[in-house]
């Protein structure tokens, strides 16, 4: 990868050519945007959100046209799990204030409203998935944000700084070596 390879890139994957928006508008309407050329609040539809998608599109703001979602990156997420045919919306999330380091760089998964996606057993299809590399994964139902990955017992000895059993000595060491930059010294 060259050296202007972004985070979320070498995260989750490219921009996969073949997958487009098309009449999504998920994020137009529920993430929070705050950048220095464009500004909302979460669950706010964009101003510029008409009928028929971004009025601006041609124009839109740099953010507009360098963000996608988990759809467009990850190659194993199915058709289905597009946000707008899941009701899941899923994310690279970088927070400047982390309370603990698993929310410093994470994957975020949003229900959507009126989504039947935890019924349905797409959300698990797509926890699957997304779980199995050493990025942290949240996962909101619109009432309450769970992490997902690492297990509870593997964050917590992360978290605590204690000796891990053998059984999690080498899975503990892996998530420290990657999260150092947002644990506190031990």
């Amino acid at each position: 990868m060259t050296r202007d390879t972004d985070l979320e890139t070498l995260l989750l994957g490219p921009v996969l050519p073949e997958r487009d928006c098309g009449g999504c508008v998920a994020c137009c309407v529920t993430l929070k945007v705050d950048t220095p050329d464009f500004a909302k609040p979460a669950g706010t539809p964009c101003p510029q959100l008409g009928p028929q998608g971004c009025s601006i599109h041609a124009v839109r703001p740099t953010i507009c046209r360098t963000w996608f979602c988990a759809w467009r990156r990850v190659a194993q997420l199915p058709d289905e799990a597009r946000p707008d045919r899941s009701g899941l919306l899923i994310s690279i999330n970088f927070e400047r204030a982390p309370r603990n380091c698993f929310e410093g760089v994470a994957i975020n998964i949003r229900t959507l409203p009126g989504s039947d996606a935890i019924a349905s057993g797409l959300a698990a299809r797509v926890l699957d998935i997304l779980c199995t590399q050493l990025v942290a994964v949240w996962f909101s139902d619109g009432s309450k944000r769970m992490l997902m990955h690492p297990e509870d017992d593997v964050a917590r000895l992360v978290l605590s700084g204690d000796p891990p059993p053998p059984d999690h000595a080498e899975e503990v060491a892996a998530w420290r070596e990657r999260y150092s930059a947002f644990l506190p010294p031990l």
